[in-house]
C-alpha cells in the first residue's frame, strides 16, 4: 500500500507538471549540447604502427598470397579478419560524451579495436610483420589510411576477366550483371588506391607464374630477408580453410601453386572494365 500510495503521488506530480505553463526562469536550462558526429578525435597511438594490407578484388588469389607470406618466419598472414565489420556501439545518449572528453569518438574507438586485434595476433604468432589480407578491405582503403598514416600496401591485380569467370564459376545461379557490376566496384577502388596510395604492385598471373621472383619482390617492399620456403607453403600450418574465411577450393588445399585460369572466352566485360584492364597492362 505505501508504493501505491506513493506512485499516485508521483503521477499527481507529472500531471500537474505537464498542465503548468511554461517557467519564466530559463537560466537554469542547459544550452543545446552539439551533434556528437560535429567532433573528430585525433588518433590515438598504435600498438602496430605499419601493418600490411593486401588490397584485391575477391577471386584474385589473395588466399594464395596470404599462404605464401604466412610461410616465412618473420611475417604474419592470417585468415580474412574482415575488421570494417567490428563496429562499437555507443548506447547511451552520454557516452559520445564521455568518449570525447577522452578525446575517441566511435571511429576512432573502433580503429584502437582494430590495432589491439592486429597487436594481438601478431604477439600470439611471435612474429614481427602483420598481413591482413582481407579483399573488402579494398572498398574502405582511405579509412584505413586514416587508421594506420604509416600502413604499407600490396597491391594484387587480377584480369578483370578472369575474376568475373570465376566469380560466375562459384555461384550456383549467377546474376552475371551484379557480377560484373560487383567486379566494377572492386576494380574502381583498386584504381583509387594504385593512384592514390604508393603500393607494391603484383599481378596474380607473375605471382603463379614466377612465385620466387614475386615474392622476392614483396620481401624486399617489406624489408625482410627472402626464404625459399615460403614456396612451399603446404608443409606449413595455416589454419582451416573454410568459406568467409578465404579461398577453401581444392586448388589451395593442395599445398602447392597453380597456373592461373585465364578468363573465358565469351566473357563480357562493360566497357570501364576494358579500360581498367588495359591501365594494368592486360591486352583485351
Amino acid at each position: 500500500m505505501a508504493a501505491i500510495g506513493k506512485g499516485l503521488k508521483r503521477r499527481g506530480r507529472l500531471v500537474i507538471e505537464a498542465v503548468s505553463p511554461p517557467r519564466r526562469n530559463l537560466d537554469a536550462v542547459p544550452a543545446p549540447r552539439p551533434a556528437a558526429d560535429t567532433y573528430t578525435a585525433p588518433p590515438a597511438p598504435r600498438l602496430v604502427d605499419s601493418p600490411v594490407f593486401v588490397l584485391s578484388s575477391v577471386r584474385s588469389g589473395s588466399t594464395l598470397l596470404r599462404v605464401l607470406l604466412n610461410s616465412h618466419s618473420r611475417i604474419r598472414a592470417p585468415h580474412e579478419m574482415h575488421l570494417r565489420t567490428v563496429h562499437v556501439h555507443l548506447s547511451r545518449d552520454f557516452t559520445a560524451d564521455a568518449m570525447r572528453a577522452l578525446h575517441l569518438d566511435k571511429d576512432e574507438l573502433e580503429h584502437v579495436l582494430w590495432d589491439r586485434v592486429l597487436h594481438l595476433e601478431l604477439t600470439r604468432s611471435g612474429k614481427d610483420v602483420i598481413v591482413d589480407k582481407t579483399p573488402p578491405n579494398t572498398l574502405i582503403w582511405p579509412r584505413l589510411r586514416r587508421c594506420w598514416p604509416n600502413a604499407r600496401y600490396i597491391l594484387l591485380l587480377r584480369h578483370p576477366g578472369a575474376v568475373v569467370t570465376s566469380l560466375t564459376a562459384r555461384r550456383a545461379d549467377p546474376d552475371h550483371e551484379a557480377v560484373r557490376a560487383e567486379v566494377l566496384d572492386y576494380s574502381e577502388k583498386l584504381e583509387e588506391a594504385r593512384l592514390n596510395l604508393d603500393p607494391h604492385v603484383i599481378t596474380y598471373e607473375e605471382l603463379t607464374a614466377e612465385p620466387e621472383k614475386v615474392t622476392r619482390g614483396i620481401c624486399d617492399h617489406l624489408g625482410v630477408p627472402w626464404e625459399p620456403g615460403m614456396l612451399d607453403y603446404g608443409s606449413k600450418d595455416h589454419g582451416t580453410f573454410r568459406p568467409q574465411l578465404g579461398d577453401w577450393s581444392s586448388t589451395i588445399k593442395s599445398g602447392r601453386i597453380q597456373s592461373a585460369r585465364s578468363a573465358a572466352p565469351d566473357v563480357e566485360l562493360p566497357p570501364r572494365l576494358r579500360e581498367l584492364s588495359l591501365a594494368w597492362g592486360y591486352g583485351d
